[in-house]
């Protein structure tokens, strides 16, 4: 009698352990437990930490509950001015309904990358290929509003979609190069003509003011001088302007003043006799 009560003991207690270990259930920190009872969903999420369910009636699926890195492929297009290009892009979701995510959808995460696909490719078909090189921002903000809009209803939320790279042929590649060498060689051609017409005034206010006091030209050549002798060349050209030239003349010789008393001496001028004119 005892060992029957034994053995029946230990039964049960066997059973328990298999029902326990059937029906115990651990979610961690980042998921979440949806419960389908005989295939019908519970309205009850299991959060995290230790659960229990009805074994062989109760089935349990975790959802993940982190921001999940999508990649999208590249996809190509023909932008609105004509010019293939082939763009992909990077998507950033999380699950913030996991009874819709498992009931609205059969896959959230494909569902997901193949809308992101879609949506990428009739992006490119509506922008310039300028908007997708400079304006970004704009782009990566309207491809997350057609991509969200849909990912709603299936309790995914979309917290933000890059653009990561464009690709250009490489004649295009090549025509924008020359493009940006043209655009700076005529702001270089502009800033030096800017730079010839701001030294041309200064140089005709400097003419200016020499030509009203000759002694600063002299200055001026002796400041040449001075800055030529300190390249220690062994040959000196020094140019003398015409203008230091008839100074220097002047200097040296004075005006004749007649004595007091006398009227300076006056040049007899002949006078050419007319031309008789020619009977007609």
């Amino acid at each position: 009698m005892v060992e029957e009560l034994v053995t029946a003991g230990v039964a049960l207690a066997s059973v328990g352990t298999v029902y326990l270990m059937s029906a115990a259930r651990v979610v961690k920190q980042y998921e979440r437990g949806v419960v389908f009872r005989l295939g019908r969903l519970l309205p009850k999420v299991r959060g995290p930490g230790f659960t229990m369910i009805v074994p062989f009636v109760d089935h349990l699926q975790k959802v993940n509950m982190q921001i999940v890195t999508l990649p999208v492929p590249a996809q190509e297009g023909i932008t609105r001015d004509n010019v293939t290009v082939r763009v992909d892009a990077v998507v950033y979701f999380r699950v913030t309904a996991p009874a819709d995510a498992v009931v609205r959808v059969e896959d959230y995460r494909f569902a997901v990358s193949q809308m992101a696909q879609t949506s990428l490719r009739s992006i490119i078909g509506k922008s310039e290929l300028d908007d997708l090189l400079s304006n970004r921002e704009k782009l990566n903000q309207g491809l997350e509003l057609m991509i969200d809009s849909p990912a709603v209803e299936w309790g995914v939320a979309i917290d933000r979609v890059e653009i990561k790279d464009v690709s250009l042929p490489e004649t295009m590649k090549r025509s924008m190069a020359r493009q940006a060498e043209a655009d700076r060689e005529r702001r270089a051609r502009v800033i030096n003509a800017d730079a010839e017409l701001q030294a041309s005034k200064k140089l005709a206010e400097a003419a200016q003011q020499m030509a009203e006091t000759p002694s600063a030209l002299q200055l001026r050549l002796l400041q040449t001088v001075v800055a030529v002798a300190a390249e220690k060349n062994s040959t000196l050209v020094l140019p003398f302007p015409v203008e230091l030239l008839r100074f220097l003349e002047r200097a040296q010789q004075p005006e004749a003043v007649p004595p007091p008393g006398e009227t300076p001496p006056v040049t007899a001028v002949a006078e050419r006799p007319e031309r008789p004119e020619r009977p007609q």
